[in-house]
């Protein structure tokens, strides 16, 4: 059996999570959940094994704990468990708050918010009991400063911040670290399609005046997941080109 750590990584075949998939698997085996666009995973799998590592893809809503439960349950029985889990899946529904719907705000809760509780309370179980283990959430930017038409993913991602913080003091004694990533504006594929006056608008807000890269957020998850971070537990580390300044 392969003595390369074990990681999970939520939504973890496109975006951000793809880029952390990647980099991850240069040192650890990795199971990347999805929950759509089955295509891409698929071929994030060959990938990713072609490059040495051992790979579970396993389709799950994370916002269903039994979903959740039967995830953690697969990695526990073909690996026997877990040394990293990054709560990566989000999904947005934006508008503002007069015009949001009670569905449309209840919708991101429970993937963003409740979906990382599951995972962390599972995770939490498993790394308990062996006395070790990392979680990092990607939380946002917004969950620190907020964002005009996003009060449900707002409060999402502030609420990870504030499990974040409290699951490290729970997991501190435990060996277990708990930290959290706050992008900032990241070039993605949606990005890319906006117009040139609305990206200029968003550049205008960026003290270093650029986009940052999902590779970015990568080495900080990367960073994070390495025995260098051991004695970092509760932070919330910001990738924003100067935002949080």
């Amino acid at each position: 059996m392969s003595e390369r750590k074990k990681a999970l990584i939520t939504g973890g075949n496109t975006g951000i999570g793809k880029v952390i998939a990647e980099t991850l698997a240069e040192e650890y085996d990795v199971a990347i959940n999805y929950i759509s666009q089955e295509e891409e995973a698929e071929d994030l799998k060959k990938e990713l094994e072609e490059q040495g590592a051992a790979v579970l893809l396993i389709k799950a809503d994370v916002s269903n704990f039994d979903d959740c439960t039967k995830m953690f349950d697969e990695i526990k029985s073909t690996w026997g468990g877990l040394d990293l889990l990054v709560n990566n899946a989000g999904i947005t529904k934006d508008n503002l708050i007069l015009r949001m719907s009670p569905e449309d705000f209840q919708g991101v809760i429970d993937v963003n918010l409740t979906g990382t509780f599951y995972c962390m309370k599972l995770a939490s179980r498993m790394m308990s009991k062996k006395r070790s283990g990392k979680i990092i959430s990607i939380t946002s930017i917004v969950g620190l400063h907020g964002n005009i038409g996003q009060t449900n993913y707002a409060a999402s991602k502030a609420g990870v911040i504030g499990m974040t913080k409290t699951l490290a003091k729970e997991l501190a004694g435990r060996n277990v670290t708990v930290n959290a990533i706050a992008p900032g504006f990241i070039r993605t594929a949606m990005t890319d399609q906006l117009k040139d006056e609305i990206k200029e608008g968003l550049l205008s807000t960026i003290p270093m005046k650029k986009f940052g890269e999902a590779k970015d957020v990568a080495k900080v998850c990367a960073f994070l997941a390495s025995e260098d971070a051991d004695y970092i537990t509760g932070q919330v580390l910001s990738v924003d080109g100067g935002m949080n300044i």
